[in-house]
């Protein structure tokens, strides 16, 4: 079973996204002490500029953030090369 209808769709569910954004914590950061220092998460988009502005709102201070909170997030742009899936 589909968990989506093919005709909502903007373009192919499976098409290549080779644009991403790697997010990791810093080694020293005290919530890496809980999830593991190894974590990290990728998000992969279909144009770079889909990417940058996905990076820059990822970037920016959220709205109900604390003042004097600063995310400690590490924000990697990454590309895949298409001879690398060869």
């Amino acid at each position: 079973m589909d968990i989506f209808h093919q005709h909502n769709l903007n373009r192919a569910y499976d098409a290549e996204r080779p644009w991403g954004i790697r997010v990791t914590l810093p080694p020293r950061d005290s919530f890496a002490s809980i999830i593991g220092t190894d974590w990290a998460r990728t998000h992969w988009y279909f144009t770079e500029a889909e990417r940058d502005r996905a990076l820059a709102d990822m970037q920016r201070r959220h709205d109900y953030s604390r003042r004097g909170d600063h995310p400690t997030l590490v924000f990697e742009k990454i590309e895949r090369r298409a001879d690398a899936a060869a």
